[in-house]
């Protein structure tokens, strides 16, 4: 294998099925995570001196076997310890077949974890970013983000949770935490909340990555596949979503052939299956609103028509006040700027806490820029862009307030 890049991303890939094959196996699950991080460390000290070994994944689960029992040995504050590690240390190490990836992701979004503890856990754990890596993406403190992680794994442990799988119901309500997290990392990544840069690209490959995974592990699941697609029809935007200085292009004005078609082509497949094999739920119509987007040549090719009977589908199954906006968008490109306008007015009125939100603002100055009201518009944009922390969002949405302008249909 050449190249650390290679090599990282062969220990990132093994690092959960690791971690899982050894908290299935002896449960510990914070120790366990302790010894594979060593075990990581281990592999990526000698492996370029003395190369790849045969079976990558066994080297690995033997290493942090053999860390786990020397952990158990030396906590002498816990009396029986001394006899579980002798006890390990007589049993064979047993280095199993099966990825319990799902386990451990389904573990990671227990149901004792509040969000942002489900969130840092799961990169951890399942994406093996390490903790300074989460604390950069979320500009927070490593010391934040190591204490978050410690007490996620603790209230774990005094949980009592088992490295099984839970009963059908329960494994229903986690699988959908499991997949509100990944679309979570995905978001981050896509639009940084805060900071100098549109987007962090180690965040929307690891949620992609780890999305994979659990298509992998739920074949004929539909809104798994469904949220793998909107990821992938997304994140095939991201070349033409930025200038070469890092300022947000909105989607009207990207130049499309900067599109990765190929992305493009597997989320379009991935989503059409999934429609037409599977219970319809809202990854699969947010996935098939941006197939819509991705398969127009241009901004004037949309079909609104078809987008705006999407939103009244995904309304009708998982209302929520975004959707609701983005709908308002819709209408307006096919009934006009007025009614756009009022679909918009009526979200908020129905959902108070959206009359401060940014992206409310730059909807309305947007259709108010439709209308030919641009002066309003003009105020709208500058509301919008001080109510975000994104540098490349306060700088595109200050032009739009400086230069007001009748955006391209």
């Amino acid at each position: 294998m050449s190249g650390g890049r290679g090599l990282n991303d062969l220990l990132r890939g093994l690092a959960p099925q690791v971690l899982a094959a050894l908290a299935r196996r002896y449960g510990a699950f914070d120790a366990a995570e302790d010894a594979v991080q060593e075990a990581l460390a281990t592999a990526a000290a000698q492996w370029p001196r003395d190369g790849v070994p045969a079976q990558p994944r066994g080297w690995l689960i033997t290493v942090a076997t053999r860390r786990l029992i020397e952990q158990f040995r030396s906590d002498a504050a816990r009396r029986g310890r001394e006899l579980r590690a002798w006890q390990l240390d007589r049993t064979p190490v047993e280095v199993a077949d099966r990825d319990d990836t799902l386990r451990l992701l389904l573990l990671c979004c227990h149901r004792s974890l509040r969000r942002p503890a489900r969130v840092a856990l799961t990169l951890r754990a399942v994406g093996g970013l390490t903790t300074a890596e989460i604390a950069r993406a979320y500009l927070l403190p490593e010391a934040t983000v190591a204490q978050r992680i410690s007490r996620a794994k603790r209230r774990i442990q005094d949980s009592g949770a088992r490295f099984d799988m839970p009963d059908a119901a329960e494994t229903a309500d986690r699988l959908d935490a499991v997949m509100q997290v990944l679309y979570l990392i995905f978001t981050e990544g896509s639009t940084v909340s805060a900071g100098a840069t549109l987007n962090r690209v180690d965040l929307t490959t690891e949620a992609i990555r780890l999305t994979r995974q659990l298509v992998a592990a739920l074949p004929g699941h539909g809104e798994a596949a469904g949220l793998l697609a909107l990821m992938l029809l997304t994140d095939a935007r991201r070349p033409a979503r930025t200038t070469p200085d890092g300022d947000l292009v909105p989607l009207t004005e990207q130049d499309r052939t900067r599109w990765d078609q190929h992305a493009i082509a597997e989320g379009t497949a991935l989503v059409k299956n999934a429609l037409a094999t599977a219970p319809i739920g809202p990854y699969q119509l947010q996935a098939a609103i941006a197939a819509v987007h991705d398969e127009a040549g241009t901004a004037q090719a949309t079909d609104w028509k078809q987008i705006l009977v999407l939103y009244d589908l995904l309304g009708t199954i998982a209302p929520g006040p975004i959707a609701t906006v983005n709908r308002a968008v819709a209408l307006a490109m096919v009934q006009g700027a007025t009614a756009g306008l009022a679909a918009l007015d009526t979200a908020v009125a129905a959902e108070p806490a959206l009359a401060g939100y940014y992206r409310v603002d730059a909807t309305r100055g947007y259709l108010l820029d439709l209308a030919g009201d641009h002066a309003a518009a003009r105020e709208a944009y500058a509301r919008a862009a001080a109510g975000t922390l994104s540098l490349p969002e306060q700088r595109h949405l200050r032009s739009r307030a400086d230069n007001s302008y009748l955006p391209p249909r």
